[in-house]
């Protein structure tokens, strides 16, 4: 039977013998996100406001063809200054491991490495969904059939607003993932704290939210939930605001013909470039907020268990 290649980092290791609540965190946001030396920044302010909550950061990349569960001070510096690292998802997180290649984890394969580690639950920035125009290209993030199969509840700011948002809450639903907002019954939609859609759940106590991923695994019932936390109002750029630049991005995609996985760097780059750098204080202000009460959640959870 194949060995899978795992490396916990020493404070990872430290916390999963003394029963620390454990929180998983994506890499891609680190190499292709946001620029240099942002990425590597917010990747500390993130861990350190986990910390600071009480849970233990788990950040999630391959490095050399190993899983490593956690990342050392050192290891985070130097990913963020990679220039070749592949994004990595379900389809090519073994290829990449077998080749002995370097990767930074989207939220599908961070959950998949969450699930080996068994850490349950995860802060991103904003989920992948169904991109505009799907029910030609069928463009759909494997983000969303992650959440319907692994059993690891994501905490995030709601899928990120260049996506058709209706389409993706859709596919949500008929996959059987929970969406449950986070103080309000409007769906955030990344930036901007409401899409215009209503979340299908609500709850307002991260225990209540921890007890809802125990009683689904006692159910049995596959998947994880998805736990949409609107960014904080003093971050926030209103979807009025907001809209506008994101289809004249979407437009330049087009005219450009940029396909795959090209699509969501290049469209937050632009959209960086057009809000005068206000898209990238947003997303920092969102993933901060999004890993407080990620740590909440896995606190309430280790009580609970």
């Amino acid at each position: 039977m194949t060995q899978i290649p795992l490396t916990f980092s020493p404070e990872v290791t430290l916390a999963r013998k003394n029963g620390m609540p454990l929180v998983a965190l994506e890499s891609t946001i680190i190499t292709h996100g946001m620029p240099w030396p942002e990425n590597v920044e917010t990747a500390a302010r993130v861990e350190a406001e986990i910390r600071a909550a009480g849970a233990v950061p788990a950040t999630m990349a391959v490095l050399q063809g190993r899983i490593h569960i956690g990342l050392t001070e050192a290891e985070l510096n130097a990913l963020g200054q990679f220039t070749d690292v592949a994004k990595l998802s379900r389809a090519d997180l073994a290829a990449c491991m077998v080749r002995g290649g370097n990767g930074a984890t989207t939220v599908a394969a961070t959950m998949i490495c969450a699930r080996l580690a068994g850490i349950t639950t995860f802060a991103t920035g904003g989920i992948g969904g169904v991109h505009r125009g799907a029910e030609t290209s069928f463009d759909i993030s494997a983000d969303l059939q992650e959440l319907a199969q692994t059993p690891v509840t994501v905490v995030a700011a709601g899928a990120k607003a260049i996506l058709d948002l209706p389409k993706t809450l859709e596919y949500l639903e008929t996959a059987g993932v929970p969406v449950i907002a986070f103080g309000q019954d409007d769906l955030p939609a990344f930036w901007s704290r409401d899409s215009g859609l209503k979340a299908p759940l609500r709850m307002d106590d991260p225990a209540q939210i921890a007890a809802a991923a125990a009683m689904r695994a006692a159910l049995g019932i596959p998947g994880g939930q998805l736990v949409v936390n609107p960014i904080p109002p003093e971050h926030e750029i209103p979807l009025t605001e907001i809209m506008p630049h994101v289809e004249a991005a979407l437009v330049e995609v087009a005219a450009g013909h940029i396909t795959a996985k090209q699509v969501t760097p290049f469209l937050l780059d632009r959209i960086y470039e057009l809000t005068g750098g206000r898209s990238l204080a947003a997303n920092i202000g969102l993933v901060l907020n999004n890993a407080r009460l990620a740590a909440r959640i896995a606190a309430a959870s280790v009580k609970q268990a």
